[in-house]
């Protein structure tokens, strides 16, 4: 398969040109890229979508929100299937997504590593199973150059979690000038910069007299990228529909 990478020159991107150099049924033909000579790439580099002519069997998009739109408009009118790995996503870009989806194939997820995948699943079998008798509090861990807070993934883990419970919590970010007893309906969600942490995702449930604690921790980005490979292969032949990571699993 032919790929045009978006977000080539980033720190993922530059991950997923590495990964797929070790995949023989995956090649890089092209990048998109605002900085298109910030890294020495074996394929070209355009600052915008439309600029790429290169025919490509398939898009991957780890660049920033920002350019997801003019990215749709490319792919649906080119016929592509989309794997989007974008984190920052807000309620306009999800819509379009969807709208997409009706044309062309899209896998999109704020976490592409597995790992999430199954602690996503296990926090909310764990909310389910021990209901309003315990607090919820997420805490998400990333290194000092993550632009986004919270993560994507805190996101994903709480709008999931809060799915189960019928969508009756509300999201707390922080506690820094609340001066009120925390409220049976909250769900915390904390974020810590700092170092070069790549990823730690924590899930704290709280009740009387004991406490439970769901941890992924990311030793590489490397899962990330391979995650995405993943949904890439997954995502071949599939039919115009927006696809997930429940999906990638249960297939």
């Amino acid at each position: 398969m032919n790929v045009i990478l978006s977000g080539c020159n980033g720190a993922m991107g530059q991950v997923l040109v590495r990964l797929i150099k070790q995949e023989t049924d995956l090649n890089i033909i092209a990048g998109i890229d605002p900085n298109t000579t910030q890294c020495e790439n074996s394929f070209p580099v355009y600052n915008t979508p439309s600029l790429c002519k290169e025919k490509a069997d398939i898009v991957i998009d780890f660049s920033h929100h920002s350019a997801l739109n003019d990215l749709l408009k490319y792919c649906v009118d080119n016929k592509l299937p989309l794997v989007i790995a974008t984190t920052g996503l807000d309620g306009n870009h999800l819509k379009n997504i969807m709208d997409a989806s009706n044309h062309i194939p899209i896998f999109q997820t704020g976490n592409t590593s597995l790992g999430i995948q199954v602690t996503k699943n296990i926090s909310q079998m764990a909310a389910l199973a021990l209901g309003d008798n315990f607090d919820i509090e997420i805490i998400e861990k990333h290194h000092n150059k993550k632009v986004d807070a919270p993560s994507g993934t805190a996101y994903l883990i709480a709008e999931n979690i809060n799915k189960a419970l019928g969508n009756k919590k509300n999201f707390i970010y922080g506690r820094y000038g609340r001066n009120e007893k925390r409220k049976n309906t909250d769900i915390g969600i904390h974020t810590i910069r700092g170092g070069s942490i790549v990823g730690e995702h924590t899930i704290l449930f709280a009740g009387p007299d004991e406490i439970i604690e769901i941890k992924h921790t990311a030793l590489s980005k490397d899962i990330f990228g391979l995650g995405a490979i993943h949904a890439t292969k997954f995502l071949t032949n599939k039919k115009p529909g927006f696809y997930n990571m429940n999906d990638l699993i249960e297939s």
